[in-house]
């Protein structure tokens, strides 16, 4: 995999100029690079650092579409999933889920089949096994703590999920780079460029130096998500766009009556859609949809949230007895929803993207508002269409729709990943995380250790990553930060603890095999430390308390 570079001096003039680097903007930089465009992508933080990392990771099939009769997004979706299913198998896997049927729920059981049949009949051809309904002896064999609850009978649909979105960002990366794309990650947009009566590039701050630098660019994406009126702002004047809701998601251990496979249910309370998600070795339960008109620069999970979703998770399974001292860790930000002014359910706002392209004194300028994980390369191609014909381009076929990610292998995936264990010297377990993580690429990571034999050194047990991988994330992946390393290149911090205890040994590995000095490694360690609080983890939440007591008793 060719190696990603965030960092140029001097970025000249592009036909497109990229603001934000989450799944939308990562999803337009490839396609419009992989149409020959000249692109440069700009990121004030680091790739998919925020709202695309606090999603419920599903590539949906768009079941959830059916009943609004939304039908160009349940055929969207369908064919997005698929497509990544294919191109990108080493991160996109099956995910099936059960959803309950009960009398407790807002729909009846005999709908939400009849919608599980519908839609096997618009995914017709599907990688996927038919959807299928399930009774109480299935129940009382694979789900025996719902069919102990009560539970008679349900529906297993076949979906897809992407355990590692962080992984996914970084390969839309290297990607775009790979057709000519520039990627500037930690260079924060300070200024709209406009000349001749239109927008005609941007001004980003140098992330070494501190200067203020320009970039002329015959087109400018803004791609912000729920910054994108922040970004608007920088043009003047102008009508609210965004009407932001707030999710969050809890992580646990295994409890009591845990399930195997996703249960995608209603909440007792208001019937909200939720779900209790198989996850790394762990569980997710997720999520609430709340207005939201707060800073969305540091969002964290409240306790009424925990206790909403809690709640549900011991209501639907009873042996769980699941409390606040039982979450690992939790995440929360916001959803880039269309501003659709006072509105009492969240959940009723569209999930369609919608791409604005300004006119008059704004002209050169596209915004992007909504987009979702499973179809950001849809939303891509759509949006590349558009700028090519601002350009004066007639819009070709896409060149992503059968394009494999870079860790995906030019053939079957299992027969690689059988053939790599076979071959690979490493422990079993690294073997195994390095595979199913970076795909082709941990043959590239495993070389690090044949030229370097300590670099096969288990930087966290809880994972078993190994210190190449660390090597790697900054040599070859762009990253620059310590967070850029542990969350999301090596994706460590998806542990039990966030990462803290073993940020501190990745830390020295990057001093003793790329160059960082300690006082860098100094600082980086205390910045890591006071970015992992926007996650809750226990871990800090202990020291805290053991600390207080310790200060007590002195």
């Amino acid at each position: 995999m060719p190696a990603l570079t965030t960092y140029t001096a001097e970025i000249p003039a592009v036909d497109v100029a990229v603001i934000g680097a989450g799944i939308n903007g990562l999803a337009v930089a490839r396609e419009a690079a992989a149409r020959g465009l000249s692109v440069a992508l700009f990121d004030q933080d680091d790739l998919a650092a925020r709202t695309s990392a606090i999603s419920t990771r599903l590539i949906h099939g768009g079941l959830k579409y059916l009943e609004r009769f939304e039908l160009n997004l349940v055929y969207e979706s369908i064919r997005e999933r698929n497509i990544l299913l294919a191109k990108a198998p080493h991160l996109v896997h099956p995910y099936p889920m059960l959803i309950p049927f009960s009398k407790q729920q807002s729909r009846p059981g005999w709908l939400l089949a009849c919608g599980l049949m519908l839609h096997d009949v618009l995914s017709l051809g599907k990688p996927l096994p038919l959807n299928r309904v399930v009774f109480r002896k299935r129940l009382q064999r694979d789900w025996p703590a719902l069919a102990d609850a009560g539970l008679r009978w349900g529906g297993l649909f076949h979906d897809a999920n992407v355990p590692v979105t962080e992984r996914l960002a970084v390969e839309l990366a290297v990607d775009a780079q790979r057709h000519g794309a520039i990627v500037s990650t930690h260079s924060r947009v300070e200024s709209l460029v406009r000349t001749g009566g239109r927008i005609t590039g941007l001004r980003y701050r140098d992330r070494e130096t501190g200067e203020t630098r320009t970039v002329p660019a015959r087109v400018t994406v803004n791609a912000a998500g729920p910054w994108v009126d922040r970004v608007l702002d920088l043009a003047g004047a102008h009508d609210r766009r965004m009407g932001p809701t707030k999710g969050s998601h809890l992580i646990v251990d295994a409890f009591p009556g845990a399930p195997d496979t996703c249960i995608f249910f209603e909440s007792p309370d208001d019937a909200r859609p939720m779900f209790v998600l198989p996850w790394e070795d762990k569980y997710m339960i997720g999520t609430t949809d709340l207005p939201y008109d707060g800073s969305i620069d540091d969002i964290v999970m409240d306790d009424d949230e925990t206790a909403y979703l809690l709640g549900a998770v011991n209501a639907l399974i009873p042996q769980a007895g699941l409390t606040p001292d039982d979450v690992l860790w939790s995440y929360s930000g916001v959803r880039p929803l269309p501003y659709v002014g006072e509105l009492d359910d969240p959940s009723k706002v569209s999930r369609d993207h919608e791409i604005v392209v300004h006119t008059g004194a704004d002209a050169g300028l596209v915004t992007i508002i909504g987009g979702k994980l499973t179809t950001h390369r849809a939303l891509g191609e759509l949006v590349a269409r558009r700028l090519e014909r601002e350009l004066g381009r007639r819009p070709g076929p896409s060149p992503t729709r059968d394009a494999r990610l870079p860790g995906a292998p030019d053939g079957d995936w299992a027969r690689f990943r059988a053939d790599y264990l076979r071959r690979t010297a490493l422990p079993a377990r690294s073997a195994e995380r390095l595979v199913d993580t970076y795909g082709t690429v941990a043959t590239e990571i495993e070389r690090l250790t044949v030229e370097t034999p300590a670099l096969a050194q288990v930087v966290d047990p809880d994972t078993g990553a190994i210190a190449a991988e660390a090597v790697h994330a900054v040599r070859e992946e762009g990253a620059l930060t310590l967070e850029d390393v542990v969350l999301r290149r090596t994706a460590v911090a998806l542990n039990r603890d966030v990462g803290l205890a073993a940020a501190p040994a990745i830390a020295a590995v990057l001093v003793a095999h790329c160059g960082w000095s300690e006082e860098q490694a100094e600082g980086e360690l205390d910045r890591y430390r006071a970015a992992m609080r926007r996650f809750k983890p226990r871990a800090l939440t202990a020291e805290r308390e053991a600390g207080t007591m310790r200060g007590s008793t002195e």
